[in-house]
């Protein structure tokens, strides 16, 4: 695989780390701002927001520049949005810095995919994405742990300036490595709107929506879960959010091979494991040995949605997929939101630390449903 994956990977990490650390200081997060623990979930939520409502925009006003250029002012506007949530006075500049991170992660993701995809053979694509977004997993195996256990032991303010060094880093990466591609001729944005005419890649935006949201049902709690119904300390979130990492970045690989194969049952198959695990989790929250392994899996089927996911809107929108791309990356988050906003009214009303869960698997019965509808329509399409 050429380099420049490997620089796409570096950013990756670091914005995978601002994204998902949240997940294990909420109970600080909460202490500091005097706040309760569904309230300080909403950090998450507003991130995920940011993400699904800023990438389409930054896509198309970047799209006179060259992709190389539009990666490296993303990662400007990364770290000016941690540097900010680093010095947040109050929960709602420490909002802001999210929301302001949070743009960038949706543009970055969508234009590296595209790029990643070009530089390698059509039947390797999906790999490529993958090794992409091996620096997001990764992100919870090392940046999150690593992250969870400086801000309770330093403060979660320490935390950011971490991942404003990461966003430098990758920064460096990507102006180094990543090869300089000139923008697509032909069509422009209104060739990239256009697609959005198509309704394959409208479903195909729906399936990530629905078939991702589980994830962040669970994981946005997951905390408070195993301190509250595990009895575990909360000095075991940071190992056990890294075993759920390692499961994301095995979930990553495996989702990029089978997708290279098939797309659509992969997608099949890793929304069913999904969903079928968050009833796990459910289930044995008051093991601890079960529940470890129970959310190691369910990271691994999390992220072996992602490369068939992001490939399936990449072939809905053949020919103009930039701004698709980007999209789908919105829908990952907006996925997101849905998932920790639903998963924060059953706490909200009682239901308990384990109403998340019970959540995730309602949502992806629904990514089921769309994923269904999504592979009528594609084989209407294909002659006899």
């Amino acid at each position: 695989m050429p380099l420049a994956l490997f620089a796409l990977a570096i950013s990756a990490f670091g914005i995978g780390t601002t994204e998902f650390i949240i997940n294990g200081l909420l109970p600080e997060l909460a202490a500091d701002f005097s706040v309760t623990i569904p309230a300080a979930g909403l950090l998450v939520s507003g991130y995920a927001l940011g993400v699904a409502v800023g990438g389409p925009p930054l896509t198309m006003l970047g799209g006179r520049l060259s992709r190389k250029t539009m990666l490296l002012w993303l990662m400007v506007l990364f770290i000016a949005g941690n540097l900010l949530s680093a010095l947040a006075p109050s929960y709602g500049v420490l909002m802001a810095g999210r929301f302001l991170a949070a743009f960038a992660h949706g543009a970055y993701f969508g234009v590296g995919s595209v790029v990643a995809a070009d530089l390698v053979a059509p039947q390797k694509r999906a790999s490529a994405i993958a090794l992409m977004f091996t620096g997001l997993t990764l992100a919870n195996v090392l940046g999150v742990p690593l992250g969870t256990w400086i801000g309770q032991a330093f403060g979660w303010r320490a935390t950011f300036w971490v991942v404003v060094v990461i966003g430098f880093a990758g920064f460096a990466g990507v102006l180094a490595l990543v090869p300089r591609q000139p923008r697509p001729a032909g069509g422009g944005i209104l060739r990239e709107l256009a697609t959005f005419r198509k309704a394959g890649v409208w479903l195909a935006l729906a399936m990530t929506v629905f078939g991702f949201a589980p994830v962040f049902a669970v994981i946005t709690f997951i905390a408070p879960i195993m301190t509250g119904v595990g009895g575990f300390s909360p000095g075991a979130v940071p190992v056990v959010m890294a075993l759920f990492g390692v499961g994301l970045v095995v979930g990553n690989l495996i989702g990029g091979k089978l997708a290279d194969r098939a797309v659509m049952p992969s997608i099949y198959g890793s929304v069913a494991l999904l969903t079928l695990l968050a009833v796990a989790v459910a289930l044995v929250a008051g093991d601890q040995v079960a529940f470890v392994i129970a959310i190691t899996l369910f990271g691994v089927a999390a992220f072996a949605t992602v490369p068939p996911l992001q490939t399936r809107v990449l072939d809905a929108a053949a020919g103009a997929p930039t701004l698709a791309s980007a999209a789908n990356i919105g829908a990952f988050n907006l996925g997101n939101a849905i998932g920790s906003f639903a998963a924060g009214l059953t706490i909200d009303a009682g239901l308990g630390y384990t109403a998340p869960a019970w959540t995730a698997a309602l949502l992806g019965l629904a990514g089921l449903a769309v994923a269904g509808a999504a592979g009528l329509q594609a084989r209407r399409l294909v002659p006899a």
